[in-house]
């Protein structure tokens, strides 16, 4: 047998670790990365033992651009994903759930069927869903949240907000924290992808 080197037998233990879930953030048409709604979830996600990702889109106003950069992301290696968007960043982490297969979206006041989206409608794939969207919400109505929900068997919370959510932070921190255990504690087989398709009976 050929002696290993210091090295080889390192990365041989590495590569033997287990993955630590991985959570990325796609925040808003006007906000930053690392916002207030964004760090408080993020906490939360890190507290759960998740790997946490938030790419800066601030300089790509177009939503497609916005697909294209986390497509081309370099992930971390977990053992699964969750996508998480606010507004916009619902909108694209829906369309980006088509290629990456997460095992759950999480999306904000998702924005959908808006002006000069390339998709008024997009399909997602994953395989849990939760909305949450706010009944005084004047950017997004909160129809077309509860409309997508419906369809695609989401689970859904309208809470006593605006677009932005961030009067209800605690009750949203609360929301994400029960979803994302239960994501990260489900052994089913839809926990690591599950086609739109199949929520839709077809």
């Amino acid at each position: 047998m050929i002696p290993r080197t210091n090295s080889e037998a390192a990365g041989l233990e590495q590569s033997n670790l287990p993955h630590q879930p991985l959570v990325i953030f796609a925040h808003g048409k006007e906000s930053g990365p690392w916002g207030s709604k964004i760090r408080h979830l993020a906490d939360i996600a890190q507290a759960q033992g998740c790997t946490v990702l938030s790419p800066d889109y601030s300089d790509l106003a177009v939503p497609e651009a916005r697909i294209e950069r986390l497509l081309a992301l370099e992930l971390p290696p977990h053992d699964r994903l969750v996508l998480v968007g606010s507004s916009m960043g619902g909108y694209v982490s829906t369309v980006a759930s088509r290629q990456l297969h997460p095992a759950a979206l999480f999306l904000m006041a998702p924005a959908f069927g808006m002006p000069g989206y390339a998709q008024a409608d997009p399909v997602p794939d994953a395989g849990h869903i939760c909305v949450v969207h706010g009944w005084r919400d004047d950017v997004v109505p909160a129809e077309r949240g509860i409309r997508f929900a419906e369809r695609y068997k989401a689970t859904l919370h309208v809470l006593d907000a605006d677009h932005r959510l961030n009067s209800v932070l605690p009750q949203l921190g609360g929301l994400f924290a029960d979803f994302l255990e239960m994501v990260l504690n489900s052994t089913d087989t839809i926990a690591a992808g599950y086609s739109a398709q199949a929520r839709m009976g077809q």
